[in-house]
């Protein structure tokens, strides 16, 4: 699902410095011990301030919590962390202004899902219209190189192309957002071409997606294992 760069969930500016400094005090993959008023004199707020602020971020599902005599454990949430790394990449983009972003990984091989969905008619008529072109039948899967879910990371750096959601008499076929990319590999390059995140989807956060008019693989002569570089277009 892709996530809109600033709104998160109506989560305010506040309540976003509370939860990275949460962070930044350890929450961040474990719980961390939090007092009112320790976590207030870092914040420059009340304790009661604070407090509110940990319900509101428990309600929205960015913390977690469990009251004990002294205090509290609080953990920052799968959810919590996707909008840190919104902010990280965010301010990672603005500081590195003229760098071109991009993603690296290795090619890997897919469950072949890709060529039955990119053909479905829905798809195409969308894809042709908003994208210029009629994809190959069948997407260049790509591992990137770091643990950070690369929807998190695409938002904040191109405005994607969205695909709608349509139906046929079976059923409904979801939502997608494509990124414009240059692939790179060896001494080879080729564009157009799109990474693909689906609005659902059971694949592993890691992993890119790529559409284009060619078939990738032999345009650039890569096979499983290949390394390459996504350049994505602002």
């Amino acid at each position: 699902m892709m996530i809109a760069p600033r709104e998160h969930d109506s989560i305010d500016y506040n309540e976003l410095a509370t939860l990275k400094q949460l962070a930044l005090d350890g929450g961040l993959g474990r719980p961390v011990h939090v007092s009112c008023s320790e976590l207030s004199g870092k914040l420059g707020v009340s304790a009661q301030t604070v407090s509110r602020r940990l319900r509101e971020l428990e309600e929205t599902d960015h913390v977690s919590r469990q009251l004990v005599d002294d205090g509290q454990n609080v953990s920052i949430t799968e959810k919590g962390e996707s909008v840190l790394h919104g902010e990280y990449y965010e301010y990672r983009r603005l500081f590195a202004a003229g760098d071109e972003p991009t993603l690296a990984g290795t090619v890997t091989d897919g469950m072949g899902e890709g060529k039955h969905y990119i053909s479905l008619d829905g798809y195409q008529r969308q894809f042709e219209a908003r994208l210029g072109y009629e994809p190959f039948p069948g997407t260049l899967n790509v591992a990137v190189g770091d643990d950070t879910p690369h929807r998190d990371r695409l938002q904040t750096m191109a405005d994607g192309v969205r695909i709608d959601e349509w139906s046929d008499e079976e059923r409904t076929y979801g939502a997608a957002t494509c990124y414009p990319v240059t692939v790179e590999a060896g001494e080879g390059e080729f564009s157009p071409a799109h990474i693909l995140v689906p609005d659902r989807t059971h694949h592993d956060e890691r992993i890119v997606e790529v559409i284009a008019p060619v078939e990738l693989r032999a345009e650039l002569a890569i096979d499983a294992g290949s390394e390459v570089i996504l350049r994505v277009a602002e």
